[in-house]
């Protein structure tokens, strides 16, 4: 089955992931129109790939000729697109999953529910080729994760630099991201936060923050899973020695038989009593190939994908209780069951 899709905004992963996916799996998806904030873009990609640029998100939805919506960018849309989508029963596809207030992913939530339609966020963490094999480990080898550190170093973008509330926007999603991944990996609720924060005043607009996820039961702290998040945007983007110079591995997993050490999208080493393992995953299918195989299939089985609804919106709710917990200097308490 061919699956009909039109797209809402050209995101920056468009020409790296997006892209490249449609080509390889043009048995599968057909776009057939395609909606952006820059008209002479849609234009150009409409042209590429044989649809009809069209003049907003809500008329996209409404096309007979679409079967799905898949929203690459918020652009300023914010979650306007997916109730379109939701209105015209139709199947959504969301990148900037993570791009809204509590508020309205709660009213987001229970739309997509009410229209009962499949929704996929796009986790490209969770579904890298690296995170699969490390769940294989953890089930098989390593035994259950009882610590998780994760770091991102990265340079504020040039057309960010100077741009405080810009560079603090690419940090939180990031950071979004960061969580949904470890509770992922970890694969239990997380029942408190604490966080420090600090946002730099100089010239590059940097932004820092260090999360601490308890995987605990209540009054119990310290005695499950912990996972140690730091988000950094704090160098120019014109230090490229200084952004590459030793990096950390993207994440570090201790468990009960051994740790292992994960670099997206396709490197993993780890460690357990018969010593080294190294493993290079580079034949396995790129991430963006990857999702959209899970997007048709979600589609096309009788079984309606919403748990990454669901999924997406305890990273939000978790992550503002991050930023409660720097503001206030204390644990905060997940209301996540």
């Amino acid at each position: 089955m061919k699956l009909r899709v039109g797209l809402v905004g050209m995101g920056q992963d468009w020409e790296s992931r997006h892209a490249p996916a449609f080509r390889a799996l043009s048995d599968r998806f057909q776009i057939t129109a395609i909606c952006s904030g820059v008209a002479l873009r849609a234009e150009r990609i409409a042209a590429e790939f044989n649809s009809v640029a069209v003049d907003g998100f809500r008329a996209l939805a409404r096309r007979e000729d679409v079967d799905a919506v898949m929203i690459l960018s918020p652009e300023w849309y914010g979650s306007l697109p997916i109730l379109a989508a939701c209105e015209s029963s139709k199947a959504i596809y969301c990148a900037p999953a993570f791009e809204m207030g509590l508020e309205e992913a709660r009213r987001v939530k229970s739309r997509v529910e009410e229209a009962g339609v499949a929704f996929m966020a796009e986790f490209p963490r969770r579904h890298a080729a690296a995170t699969l094999r490390l769940k294989e480990l953890i089930a098989t080898r390593l035994g259950n994760p009882q610590y998780v550190f994760c770091h991102l170093r990265k340079a504020v973008p040039e057309t960010h630099e100077g741009n405080k509330k810009s560079a603090v926007r690419i940090a939180n999603r990031a950071l979004f991201e960061l969580v949904d991944w470890c509770r992922y990996v970890v694969s239990e609720p997380v029942t408190s936060v604490t966080s420090v924060r600090k946002n730099k005043g100089d010239f590059y607009g940097g932004h820092y923050q260090t999360v601490c996820l308890d995987f605990s039961q209540r009054d119990h702290w310290g005695s499950g899973p912990l996972a140690e998040i730091s988000c950094g945007h704090y160098m120019p983007s014109g230090w490229k020695e200084a952004i590459t110079f030793r990096p950390p591995a993207a994440m570090q997993v201790c468990c009960d038989n051994g740790v292992a050490f994960v670099d997206l999208p396709n490197s993993l080493v780890w460690f357990d009593d018969a010593g080294r393992h190294m493993e290079s995953l580079e034949s396995e299918r790129p991430i963006g190939e990857q999702m959209l195989s899970l997007f048709h299939r979600s589609i096309t089985s009788l079984v309606r994908r919403r748990n990454d609804l669901e999924d997406a919106y305890q990273a939000i709710e978790i992550v503002l209780n991050a930023q409660r917990s720097a503001i206030e200097g204390r644990r905060i308490e997940t209301e996540l069951s």
